[in-house]
């Protein structure tokens, strides 16, 4: 039989003290339970521990500071930890589990307004400033009055019917994307713990879908206001007659088709003028991924004539050398419909809608002459617009991306924006 080992007094432990002999802690058996011991670092600083066997697997189980625990209480806890071994449960599993239960439930105390914070701040950094800006606002214009002090562990179904029902027929398309936000912002408070549950409340696919009507049954896409393709060439020369920097950045809007953001965030590194190109790197377009633009001689004479300012990086810079604002080019464009108006009583208006067309229109109208007046693939058109192509050939069309004949394409449209054929 194992020597027992000689009970220590109250009084002994307080008087342990370090021998300095070693440059590690001692440890000393305390008696009165089996495998007790008294750890004593080189500072004199003590520690309770059970030697034991767990499994047949000799295991040192840390049983918590002393004095704060006497050495009674060390006993007791030393012998309710060995009746655990011999009931077959593992003291050091349970502690941990306890510790992670504890962790999880003080995770899921968090509230979502306190988790689309952390996820504005960590997932939003990829997105553009627009992109950032329109994510805050319709959470916090829809979702935060609603659920933005309840706990995330807590939503669920009703509250987001609660948010979107009452927008989902009359503004659908804002609901669609708010839906698609809060479901994004649940998934990640899911992954990150402050959730228990896997089931989303939020998720469309068979769940919110079988409640809510399908947002293309109430309403249609709304399109941004364009100006019929016939009447362009008339358009642009009176847009070539306008002085200023939002005019020109207007100009060349047009003669790449592409969006307004990706204009007025132009700068002159991203010109190469040796092989005619215009690279916008993937953070700044749509669909993160750099985007390759064949300019025409009409676009690099506009690029020609415009002075590089030493205090701005940007080709289109604002009065004081940053970017130009959302409304620069806008304000030119309803300027000239206002001027085109008091002339003819119509204006620069979609001919669908009768409403002045916007920028982004441009995007329309080129799409309409190209699809409607030339021989080239949808592939073709929708690449110079930088949309995705579906279909067989995608993988195909993008390999490369087919400059040479995107290049033909805008060169052609330069050309019927200046009324050539």
């Amino acid at each position: 039989m194992p020597k027992e080992a000689k009970e220590l007094t109250a009084l002994a432990i307080k008087n342990l003290k370090h021998s300095q002999k070693k440059q590690y802690p001692e440890k000393h058996a305390v008696g009165g339970v089996s495998g007790l011991l008294i750890q004593v670092t080189e500072k004199n600083s003590k520690s309770w521990l059970l030697r034991t066997t767990i499994a047949g697997k000799r295991r040192l189980i840390g049983l918590g500071p002393y004095p704060e625990i006497s050495l009674k209480d060390a006993r007791e806890y030393a012998a309710q930890q060995k009746q655990k071994i011999r009931e077959g449960i593992d003291p050091v599993d349970e502690r941990k589990k306890a510790k992670a239960a504890l962790k999880a439930e003080k995770l899921r105390g968090t509230t979502f307004n306190t988790v689309l914070q952390e996820y504005l701040d960590n997932k939003l950094s990829d997105k553009g400033e627009k992109s950032q800006r329109q994510w805050r606002s319709t959470l916090n214009t829809y979702a935060v009055p609603v659920i933005g002090e309840l706990l995330v562990d807590d939503i669920d179904v009703h509250h987001i019917l609660r948010i979107l029902e009452p927008i989902w027929n009359t503004k659908t398309e804002t609901a669609s994307r708010l839906r698609g936000r809060i479901e994004a912002v649940i998934t990640y408070a899911t992954v990150k713990g402050y959730r228990a549950s896997n089931d989303n409340p939020a998720r469309w696919a068979g769940h919110l879908k079988e409640i809510l009507p399908m947002p293309s049954k109430i309403q249609n896409t709304k399109h941004m206001p364009a100006i019929a393709f016939k009447r362009i060439p008339q358009w642009f020369a009176y847009l070539q007659n306008r002085q200023g920097m939002s005019a020109r950045a207007l100009e060349f809007l047009a003669l790449t088709a592409v969006r307004s953001g990706e204009v007025r965030g132009a700068t002159w590194s991203e010109i190469n003028t040796d092989e005619k190109l215009w690279v916008i790197p993937a953070e700044r377009m749509k669909m993160r991924r750099e985007f390759r633009i064949p300019l025409s001689p009409q676009a690099l004479e506009i690029l020609d004539k415009l002075p590089h300012f030493k205090d701005s990086e940007y080709i289109f810079p604002a009065p004081k050398g940053g970017m130009l604002s959302d409304m620069a080019l806008s304000s030119v464009m309803r300027k000239m419909h206002i001027a085109q108006y008091d002339i003819d009583r119509e204006g620069w208006v979609d001919s669908t809608t009768k409403r002045p067309a916007v920028p982004h229109g441009l995007r329309s109208s080129f799409r309409d002459w190209a699809g409607e007046t030339t021989d080239y693939p949808r592939e073709i058109i929708e690449l110079c617009l930088a949309h995705d192509i579906a279909g067989g050939v995608e993988r195909a069309y993008r390999r490369g991306d087919v400059l040479d004949k995107r290049r033909m394409l805008m060169d052609h449209w330069a050309m019927y924006l200046h009324g050539k054929t």
